[in-house]
């Protein structure tokens, strides 16, 4: 026996603080569960469990009905837009006919629609001033100011 100790005790050590933790954790996760031991002591009354299931039912409902609005909100948008859409094609369609330039004509509607939306707005936002990312010279199809990362195809054949 003393040979045995002498040769595996740090062994035998380890597995038992390891089967230890082991049993604990067990323990506790066995009990938190809440279908463990004493649900059965634990169980509702059956007029609170129908409340419960009926405000559910009621809650599903509730975002049942929102879902279905949200819907509709967005099957009229896009109906709208296709009727701009279709509106748009038409006036496209009749300064052809007329032997306008119907890209001309569209510039100029959407212009109109950007100057409505302006109107409607306080105060028309301008753009500030940018400095350009690279200087006026830069050409990629140069050669020139690439430094070492210059490609070549390889040889053929």
């Amino acid at each position: 026996v003393g040979s045995l100790l002498s040769s595996y005790g740090w062994y035998i050590l380890l597995a038992a603080v390891a089967v230890y933790l082991l049993v604990q954790k067990v323990s506790r996760s066995l009990a938190a569960r809440p279908g463990g031991p004493g649900a059965a002591e634990a169980a509702e009354e059956p007029d609170v469990v129908v409340r419960r299931q009926e405000a559910l039912a009621a809650a599903r409902l509730r975002m049942q009905e929102e879902l279905n609005a949200q819907a509709e909100r967005y099957k009229e948008k896009q109906r709208q837009l296709e009727e701009e859409k279709r509106r748009q094609k038409i006036a496209m369609w009749e300064s052809m006919q007329e032997g306008k330039s119907y890209k001309g004509n569209l510039k100029l509607n959407q212009q109109q629609e950007a100057e409505s939306g302006a109107s409607t707005s306080a105060v028309p936002r301008s753009k500030p001033n940018k400095k350009p990312l690279r200087g006026g010279g830069y050409n990629p199809l140069s050669g020139e100011g690439g430094g070492t990362c210059s490609w070549r195809p390889g040889r053929r054949g």
